[in-house]
C-alpha cells in the first residue's frame, strides 16, 4: 500500500511556508499502481497493510520503552468528521496499552481555565519510553478560540494583554514549547487530517441516516460547519507557523480513511525507525548472573 517510491516527507509542511489548503489534496489512494483498484480493493490492500505496519509499530513501540531515552508525542488535529477517531484507533491498535496513552482535550475545566492554556496540556505529556496521543491539543487555542474569539474572556487574561498580536505570540509561545520538549527527548509528530467541504458533508449525513452512528453526531457540528472559511484561514495560518523542524506538520488527504491510516501509521513508523532505538545491552556480569539463574532453575 506504501512503498519506499512514497516520500513522506511530501506531506509535510517546510517550516515558513505560506499554506493553502485548497492547493493540497484531500484526497490520496495510495500510489499511481492503486489507480485502477475499486474502493473495496482499496479499503482490503490498505487494511492489510495497517496490520503489517501494526506490527512494526509495536516492536518500535517496545524498543522505544526498552531504551528508555526518548518520549513520543502524537497531535492529531482536524475538522469535525475528519478520521481522527478512528486514526487513532487502527494505527495504535497493536501497540501495547503499558506504553501509550490518549488524551481527548474538550472545553476546559474551571481549574483548568485557571492556569494558562498550555498547563492542561503539559500535565498529560507522555514520559521516557512511552507513546501520548492528543486528539486535539493545545491547537485549538488558535482555532476554535480564534473563530470564537469570545472564548478568551472566560480565560480572565488580563484585558491589556489580549492586543492584535495575540495569535502571532501563541504560536510563538507554541513553537518555544514543543522546541523545549524536542531539546529534552520528546520525538513530536503533528497531522492534520485534511478533509473537504463534501466529504464533510457525506459523513454527517451517514451518522445522521445509520441509527448505529447517532452518538456520533452533534448539533455544534453544523454549526461549526458554518464557520468553515473562517476555519480555513485559521489552520492554514496555524499549518504555516507551526511546522518547524523539530516538530513537524503533516497534513494528510482525509477524504479517503483507509489509505490516510495507512499513510499516517508509514510515517510514524518511518521517523520512529530513524532514531535507531535498540533495546539496552545487558553487562558482562549481569549475564554471568542469567547463567547462574539458568542453572539454579533447571536444577530446582
Amino acid at each position: 500500500m506504501v512503498d519506499e517510491k512514497v516520500q513522506i516527507d511530501d506531506f509535510a509542511i517546510t517550516p515558513n511556508l505560506r499554506v493553502r489548503l485548497g492547493e493540497l489534496e484531500t484526497a490520496w489512494q495510495g500510489p499511481p499502481e492503486y489507480a485502477e483498484l475499486s474502493d473495496k480493493q482499496l479499503k482490503k490492500h490498505a487494511k492489510k497493510f495497517i496490520e503489517d505496519q501494526v506490527e512494526e509499530l509495536a516492536d518500535v513501540q517496545e524498543r522505544l520503552y526498552a531504551s528508555d531515552q526518548y518520549s513520543v508525542l502524537l497531535i492529531f488535529q482536524g475538522r469535525d468528521a475528519a478520521g481522527k477517531d478512528g486514526t487513532i484507533k487502527h494505527v495504535m491498535s497493536g501497540v501495547n496499552p503499558q506504553g501509550c496513552q490518549v488524551f481527548s482535550f474538550k472545553a476546559p475545566s474551571k481549574e483548568e481555565l485557571d492556569h494558562n492554556y498550555l498547563w492542561r496540556c503539559w500535565k498529560a505529556l507522555p514520559e521516557r519510553g512511552r507513546i501520548g496521543i492528543f486528539n486535539r491539543s493545545y491547537y485549538e487555542e488558535v482555532l476554535v478560540v480564534r473563530v470564537h474569539p469570545q472564548i478568551l474572556s472566560a480565560q480572565r487574561i488580563p484585558q491589556h494583554l489580549l492586543t492584535d498580536d495575540i495569535w502571532q505570540q501563541r504560536y510563538q509561545d507554541i513553537n518555544a514549547f514543543e522546541r523545549h520538549l524536542s531539546r529534552n527527548g520528546t520525538v513530536i509528530l503533528k497531522f492534520f487530517l485534511n478533509v473537504s467541504y463534501d466529504a464533510q458533508r457525506q459523513r454527517f449525513l451517514e451518522r445522521l441516516e445509520d441509527p448505529s452512528k447517532h452518538w456520533k453526531f452533534s448539533d455544534r457540528d453544523l454549526h461549526e460547519r458554518q464557520y468553515w472559511d473562517q476555519y480555513t484561514v485559521a489552520i492554514e495560518e496555524m499549518l504555516s507557523a507551526t511546522s518547524t523542524p523539530w516538530a513537524p506538520w503533516y497534513v494528510m488527504p482525509a477524504d479517503d480513511k483507509w489509505p490516510m491510516r495507512a499513510l499516517v501509521g508509514h510515517i510514524i513508523t518511518e521517523r520512529l525507525e530513524r532514531l535507531e532505538l535498540k533495546r539496552p545491552e545487558v553487562s558482562p556480569e549481569k549475564r554471568t548472573l542469567f547463567t547462574d539463574a539458568i542453572k539454579q532453575l533447571k536444577n530446582d
